[in-house]
């Protein structure tokens, strides 16, 4: 991992593309930088806000990473990562911020360019992961910078541990008893409005009900009878 991790830092300097859009080489950079900046689900923007190149050096390597001869796994992994770094990325150039929602169009009007084509984070959310493969657990991996949104992983997404990882976020997140809010007495639930927004991508794969698809990674079923609501969603920033 260190070597390709210097590699990489080298081409950088130098200005040489052609390592610098190695998927490899970004998934282990990208690693170590969550591994060191991400903790419980927090980030440290002020420590990354004051090292900044660091960062924005990823962020340069997801503009000219090439996807030409990527596989679905790799490609899927790569924009889930790049997501999630330059959610990042955009929070710590701004830092201070309470929230992401702080800087208008955070999410559906600023561009990037991602792999040569230039987009929004929805843009990239929906379009190019979530319709792409049918994968609702997306959902639960894709750092939205606020402290409602599924904990951050602090490690990066790769191709060959993919569903695995997928699976295993998702069941931290339908599990957590702050995240999902069970009442068995009253019969109730109150849900993440995650699962309200994105309704569709919860049952586009079958599922009659969001609690149907939450029901398959829960380690105690919740009975179709009880009552769903949606808790308000928490946009103050995911800061540690």
């Amino acid at each position: 991992m260190k070597k390709a991790i210097f590699i990489l830092l080298g081409v950088l300097t130098l200005g040489n593309a052609s390592v610098a859009t190695d998927l490899p080489a970004f998934f282990s950079l990208a690693d170590a930088f969550l591994k060191k900046n991400v903790e419980n689900g927090k980030v440290h923007y002020k420590e990354i806000n004051a090292n900044f190149s660091e960062v924005e050096s990823l962020y340069k390597v997801i503009e000219k990473m090439d996807l030409s001869s990527a596989s679905d796994a790799s490609k899927k992994a790569f924009y889930i990562n790049a997501y999630n770094i330059i959610v990042i990325y955009q929070v710590s150039k701004y830092y201070p911020l309470k929230s992401p929602l702080d800087r208008s169009g955070f999410f559906d009007k600023v561009k990037h360019t991602i792999g040569g084509e230039t987009m929004t984070l929805n843009a990239l959310e929906i379009k190019k992961l979530v319709l792409t493969y049918k994968d609702p657990r997306i959902h639960f991996v894709l750092a939205c910078a606020a402290k409602s949104c599924p904990p951050l992983a602090s490690f990066a997404y790769q191709p060959d541990q993919l569903d695995k990882q997928l699976d295993t976020r998702t069941k931290l997140s339908v599990n957590n008893k702050e995240w999902l809010r069970l009442s068995a007495g009253n019969k109730q639930v109150s849900l993440s409005k995650i699962f309200d927004w994105y309704k569709k991508d919860f049952t586009m794969n079958g599922e009659n009900t969001v609690l149907e698809f939450i029901n398959k990674y829960r380690a105690s079923p919740i009975p179709g009878s009880y009552t769903v609501s949606y808790y308000e969603y928490d946009w103050g920033l995911n800061e540690g």
